[in-house]
């Protein structure tokens, strides 16, 4: 979950690696360094804390050197610290290493390299790679590289330079993402393609255990054995500028208000003469007629995108439909089935997690689709097809408008589906096409609660417990409105599926407990309501969210509403969470927190 940079060219390379690491800040905030080439000897600058202590430090530093690497830090082994912070040296000061991942094996590793007299001054598992990689070295950096990587267990990416040969950046990648870019007279190397988009569009996509030689004018590829490469570079067509703030206090709040453009984005390559076409799924009319079950995997956020999906899915396209959480799914030894399709929900497309249960169905020969977000990352790679979201760049750590258009894709698939299996008319489908376009006007709409979340936000920000209950995809879509407010607020806070309350939960609401209740659902209002009735006879203070047409319903019963604009019940989630996710951003503002950047967590999780 670390963010790494590597440049050489022309330019001064200092700044540049602070720009990348700028652009992979959202990785890890824990520390930050910088190795450099100067006068034929590495120097190293690192910092604990966040990148501006990095680049203060590094103020006023002139050099005109030309290669570097650089490195963010999400702590995994050793807390955060200046000792512990990347970029880690061999004992003689010759190499550098930065390092984004987990080696499992690094304690047996460790004392066999104390044995043979190596001196260890860190906690972490990266400096055993470091001394591994030296221990191989005779001259070549892509041997040594080679040879070291075979004793390694685990997963990593790393970028190496030695001061004996200056003119090159050696890297190599295994279940962490590692992006080349190209670029004439210079290249550069990052986690992750916002680092490279002011230098170039072109880039290269590492696979596992493959090795890239960077010289400025030249990039070679290797595989584990040596045996030199070809590789396809691949265009980016994302915009600069959604790397970029562009006028608002922090990403999360311009990600909030770029979700009517996602959604439009998403939705409408997909609509064809009236039809929603789900062919990137690589799913035919055939399969989908004889699909006997749908598993989806994912993590976090999109995990809460896959229970509504099971919702939808089942209610419209009546296909047997299972969650799993990523982390859980390959280890509770999974029976898949012929005539079964495998979803993973990733918005990195790296997530560790799910890049593991994406080859434990591959393994047992089941179909694999995959709804991602950025091009070319692992998962898109490795599933049999692959639906993108086009949420563009996503900087903040919590998600909002990737969760979004991930939430809109399960949407048309379901309805596609539903349409080749015959169970939705052909009103009905079309009543759903024309809802699903007009949600872009639904959000924008939507957006227009600021005061009200704002008002809301102002008078609860001190509470220490919040509870949202919601039934159906309501109860679906509480679950990441409570991530959103306890993962960057550090509120605690709880979705529970409000008929479960009286089952115990119950017994936690205090006078004035803040209580969220989502209720969008026809067929669910009275029971919703009577759940309300329940906290409220013991003091809960109650915020309603729902539409206009239900307000009556709850008039007496609730101390606060947001309301809704109108729209189908089965696709309210899509804009429900706009209002959540925007009392999750002003709760935060008023408590002082850094919304962007919430303590002890990264953005791509790219180890287990």
């Amino acid at each position: 979950m670390c963010g790494i940079v590597g440049y050489i060219g022309p330019r001064k390379v200092i700044p540049v690696l602070l720009g990348g690491l700028t652009k992979l800040e959202y990785r890890g905030y824990d520390s930050a360094g910088v190795a450099y080439l100067d006068n034929g000897k590495i120097e190293v600058i690192k910092e604990q804390g966040k990148l501006d202590n990095l680049r203060e430090k590094c103020s006023g530093i002139e050099t005109d050197n030309t290669l570097g690497i650089g490195h963010t830090r999400w702590a995994t082994h050793g807390a955060p610290s200046k000792i512990n912070s990347h970029p880690h040296l061999n004992g003689s000061g010759t190499i550098a290493l930065v390092h984004n991942g987990i080696i499992e094996n690094y304690v047996a590793l460790k004392e066999w390299l104390i044995k043979k007299g190596v001196k260890f001054v860190s906690d972490t598992d990266t400096e055993v790679a470091v001394h591994l990689i030296d221990h191989f070295y005779f001259g070549d950096l892509v041997s040594a590289v080679r040879q070291a990587i075979e004793m390694l267990e685990g997963s990593y990416a790393f970028a190496v330079i030695s001061s004996n040969e200056p003119d090159r950046i050696v890297a190599v990648r295994k279940d962490s993402p590692l992006i080349i870019g190209k670029a004439d007279g210079e290249n550069i190397l990052a986690s992750d393609i916002p680092a490279l988009l002011e230098y170039t569009r072109d880039v290269y996509f590492l696979n596992d255990n493959e090795i890239v030689e960077m010289k400025k004018d030249s990039i070679d590829f290797f595989d584990i054995y040596g045996t030199r490469i070809k590789k396809q570079t691949t265009k980016i067509e994302w915009d600069v500028t959604q790397a970029e703030k562009g006028g608002y206090d922090h990403f999360m709040l311009k990600e909030i208000y770029e979700q009517p453009r996602a959604l439009r984005d998403t939705f409408s390559p997909r609509l064809k003469n009236g039809i929603i076409d789900i062919s990137e799924m690589g799913i035919d009319d055939d399969f989908i007629k004889d699909l006997k079950k749908i598993t989806i995997v994912a993590c976090g956020s999109a995990s809460h995108v896959a229970h509504v999906g099971k919702y939808v899915i089942e209610r419209i396209a009546k296909v047997p439909v299972e969650v799993d959480i990523a982390s859980e799914f390959r280890y509770r030894h999974p029976l898949l089935i012929k005539d079964q399709l495998v979803i993973v929900i990733s918005q990195s497309g790296e997530t560790a997690d799910t890049i593991a249960a994406l080859r434990e169905a591959k393994s047992q020969g089941v179909k694999v689709a995959a709804v991602v977000n950025v091009i070319g990352s692992t998962i898109a790679r490795e599933a049999d097809a692959a639906f993108y979201t086009y949420a563009g760049m996503e900087i903040a750590v919590a998600t909002t408008k990737a969760y979004d258009t991930q939430l809109l894709s399960m949407y048309m698939l379901a309805y596609a589906m539903a349409r080749t299996r015959g169970t939705i008319s052909e009103e009905e489908y079309d009543r759903a096409v024309r809802d699903l376009s007009l949600l872009p006007e639904k959000a924008e709409e939507t957006l227009k609660l600021k005061e009200a979340v704002q008002r809301i936000a102002y008078e609860r920000f001190m509470d220490e417990d919040v509870f949202f209950i919601g039934r159906g995809v309501d109860y679906a879509l509480s679950m990441e409105a409570s991530l959103k407010l306890k993962e960057i607020s550090y509120i605690h806070s709880e979705a529970y599926a409000a008929g479960e309350l009286k089952h115990g939960t119950i017994a936690l609401i205090e006078p004035n407990t803040l209580v969220v209740a989502i209720a969008t659902q026809e067929d669910l209002i009275d029971k919703t309501l009577s759940n309300i009735k329940e906290v409220k006879a013991r003091g809960a203070y109650v915020v309603c969210v729902t539409t206009e047409k239900y307000r009556a319903k709850f008039d007496q019963g609730v101390d606060e509403f947001l309301i809704l604009p109108e729209i189908a019940d089965i696709e309210a989630p899509i804009i429900t969470v706009i209002p959540m996710q925007m009392l999750a951003y002003y709760i935060t503002l008023n408590k002082g927190f850094d919304v962007d950047k919430p303590r002890n967590l990264a953005k791509s999780v790219t180890v287990e």
